[in-house]
């Protein structure tokens, strides 16, 4: 009787550029060349990757429509595989992006999880902001609605450098309501197109920032620094 080999399935958390595709690593290719199965946030998107790369492999939806939805069959097809990749359309997957739902139930099945050190885009934001970086908090998207308010008078006080995303069409709109609900002198700094071609820093009080933004569109991908509070 032929010994068979126990497939020990592994999932395998990629990080891919959130700008200048220069920046995925050596290793991160590799494993995209080896993996057996590849999820992705958006198809389209991870299929430009690949091909630009020259890779090709076999590519599922898996998203924040339908995390919950297949999370039990995403499982399932991690086990009958030996090595499965969640990628975002950039970035780190599971900070603000799907993943986190994955990686636990993953976790809880016995699969080994690992995740590649990658582009992610809140840290360059902070270490070129000119904020402290040795204590910061990381608080994501704020609630579009419920709770927003809440949220944003929760960071009043706070003694660390705050980092947020927030969308183009919403930076305007988060400043001002700042500036309602926070001192609008406070010092803070939005960046803009980490990694891109029109990378910017806009540096200033919340009022000033919040001036700017109403008067000039914002466009791209957006981290918004607050420096923490201070007596």
């Amino acid at each position: 009787m032929p010994f068979l080999l126990k497939i020990m399935p592994k999932l395998i958390l990629v990080p891919t550029p959130i700008g200048n595709l220069e920046d995925i690593t050596l290793r991160a290719l590799r494993i995209l060349k080896e993996a057996d199965i590849i999820f992705a946030e958006d198809t389209r998107v991870t299929n430009k990757l690949l091909q630009h790369f020259e890779i090709k492999k076999k590519v599922l939806a898996y998203h924040a429509h339908n995390e919950h939805r297949f999370l039990e069959k995403t499982v399932s097809l991690i086990e009958q595989n030996t090595t499965s990749i969640l990628v975002s359309d950039a970035g780190t997957p599971g900070i603000s992006d799907p993943g986190f739902l994955l990686v636990r139930a993953c976790i809880q099945a016995g699969i080994e999880v690992e995740c590649l050190p990658g582009p992610t885009a809140f840290v360059p934001a902070l270490v070129a902001s000119g904020f402290p970086s040795d204590k910061f908090i990381f608080e994501g998207f704020l609630p579009h609605k419920k709770g927003r308010q809440t949220r944003i008078q929760a960071l009043s006080e706070e003694t660390r450098t705050i980092i947020l995303y927030e969308s183009p069409h919403r930076i305007s709109k988060t400043l001002l309501q700042m500036c309602e609900w926070l001192n609008p002198e406070r010092e803070a700094c939005v960046v803009r197109e980490i990694s891109k071609k029109f990378e910017t820093y806009h540096r200033g009080t919340l009022r000033e920032l919040a001036t700017y933004f109403t008067e000039h569109e914002a466009k791209g991908e957006i981290v918004l620094l607050l420096k923490g509070y201070a007596e």
